[in-house]
C-alpha cells in the first residue's frame, strides 16, 4: 500500500528519531539531512535501510549521495511505491 506524503514524512521523522535522537518536530521537507539535522553517513545509511524496510522501497545506494533533504528523500519514498 503507498503511504501519503504526509505519512512518508512522519515515518522518516521516526525513523531519524530513533537513530539521532533528533526530535521528530525539528524534521520538515526543506531540512538538509547533513547541514540542518547534521546526520552522518552512518546514521544516513542505517536510516535508508530503515525507510526501506518500512515503505517497502528499494533505495540504490547511488541515489543516496542525491537525496539531501528531508524533502527530497521523501519525493523518492513516494515515487518508487508507485
Amino acid at each position: 500500500m503507498a503511504h501519503t506524503t504526509e505519512e512518508v514524512i512522519a515515518g522518516l521523522a521516526e525513523l531519524i528519531n530513533e537513530e539521532t535522537g533528533i526530535s521528530t518536530d525539528q524534521v520538515s521537507m526543506e531540512k538538509s539531512f547533513t547541514e540542518d539535522l547534521d546526520i552522518d553517513s552512518i546514521s544516513m545509511m542505517t536510516i535508508v535501510v530503515n525507510a526501506e524496510e518500512k515503505f517497502d522501497v528499494k533505495i540504490p545506494d547511488d541515489e543516496v549521495k542525491n537525496l539531501t533533504t528531508v524533502g527530497e528523500a521523501v519525493e523518492f519514498i513516494t515515487k518508487a511505491q508507485a
